[in-house]
């Protein structure tokens, strides 16, 4: 059930980008720009103040490494979803968007709507290794496709071109087969065959779907 964010503490929305985090401090008003690496999050977690809840948007993997440090140095963190916040801007006639408006409107829904919102926890360490090899098969397929409609009609490196392919291939397998050997090792092989015992349910759609099982209760 969602857990109601406490008054007596702190408000902050952090907006995400690869190389800096734009901050907003709901109480004083302020906002703050640091880089988005570990020393950085680490020195500014030492100045703020506790107890604090915290309102990331959940972008990519770039916020993973805030969200990871401020829950560990106590912090009480909620992921709101892209979706979400986009129809949350929308709902309160927010037309611009920018780093600082996003951080402003993530400590506003916090505020508003924390009631209802359920804390965010780091999920185990199976889940994030499977969602990473997932990611990482998902973005060689997409190249390796690619590459071959870009490819097709050029004659002249046609022989070392299939080598590429066949490459990209082979490490497409040992993708797929890292995967399974993850949901073995964590016991989970019963219920792999378990999923695709469902009609239209195959070896990689059954992982993938016990893998988002993974996340938490």
């Amino acid at each position: 059930m969602a857990m109601p964010v406490v008054t007596t503490q702190s408000i902050i929305g952090v907006d995400v980008a690869k190389d800096e985090l734009v901050i907003y401090h709901a109480e004083s008003d302020q906002l703050e720009t640091i880089s988005n690496t570990k020393a950085a999050i680490k020195k500014w977690l030492k100045t703020a103040a506790k107890p604090v809840a915290i309102a990331i948007e959940a972008t990519n993997i770039y916020h993973q490494e805030f969200a990871d440090l401020a829950y560990a140095d106590g912090c009480v963190i909620y992921m709101v979803g892209g979706y979400e916040l986009s129809h949350y801007r929308k709902g309160v006639n927010v037309r611009a968007k920018t780093d600082a408006l996003d951080a402003r409107l993530l400590a506003r829904y916090l505020t508003n709507e924390g009631d209802h919102l359920r804390p965010w926890t780091p999920p185990s360490p199976l889940y994030c290794r499977l969602i990473s090899l997932f990611r990482r098969r998902a973005a060689l397929v997409q190249a390796r496709v690619s590459l071959k409609q870009s490819w097709e009609n050029e004659p002249l490196l046609k022989t070392a071109f299939k080598n590429q392919i066949n490459a990209m291939q082979r490490l497409e397998i040992l993708l797929e087969k890292t995967i399974l050997a993850q949901i073995d090792e964590a016991g989970l092989g019963a219920q792999l065959k378990r999923c695709m015992k469902v009609e239209g349910i195959g070896t990689l759609t059954g992982a993938r779907l016990l893998a988002s099982f993974q996340r938490g209760d």
